[in-house]
């Protein structure tokens, strides 16, 4: 698969996740490192969690404990739809490839590493260009995977410039 479209990927993965990190637990979360008891879980997420983890909670590492806990409670506070789309997530992220996976979790770490306003500017720009008619979107899409290094590097700096109001160009980058 092109970078193009592991990017694209990545993206949507993002936006689509976005609203479920948004939302505050509504328990305390556990102390870094700190185990999660089985009895301070809900009894519904003792249900939905029970029949895979229940007999071995104790000998999960305590951060998989936190993990599953913060998950199953996602999970609860969704509409049906939303886990229709969650399972439509996960069902395709199990039919990639492992380097694509690998992949894809290392652009998520680098976005997470980004500082905020970059990460907003990322997804200010992924939302931007999904509002774009299909024909737009290809065209640039075919832009980029045609441009070298260099060329890709201005045409970041171009569309931040715009984004900030300094009335960069809109043609294609210069050739060198």
């Amino acid at each position: 698969m092109n970078n193009t479209r592991r990017a694209l990927i990545l993206a949507a993965l993002l936006l689509a996740a976005a609203p479920l990190l948004a939302q505050e637990p509504s328990a305390p979360p556990a102390a870094p490192g700190a185990p999660v008891s089985w009895e301070s879980l809900s009894p519904q997420q003792q249900k939905l969690l029970g029949s895979r983890f229940g007999g071995q909670w104790n000998t999960l590492p305590p951060e998989r404990q936190q993990a599953l806990a913060r998950g199953s409670q996602r999970w609860l506070g969704m509409t049906p739809d939303q886990k229709t789309q969650a399972r439509d997530r996960f069902a395709h992220w199990n039919s990639l490839p492992p380097e694509q996976r690998q992949a894809l979790r290392q652009r998520w770490q680098q976005f997470q590493a980004l500082p905020p306003q970059q990460r907003a500017f990322v997804r200010q720009n992924f939302h931007r260009f999904q509002q774009l008619p299909p024909a737009r979107r290809q065209m640039l899409t075919q832009r980029w995977r045609n441009a070298t290094p260099e060329q890709r590097k201005e045409m970041v700096e171009r569309a931040r410039a715009r984004v900030q109001g300094h009335g960069a160009p809109h043609g294609p980058p210069p050739h060198h």
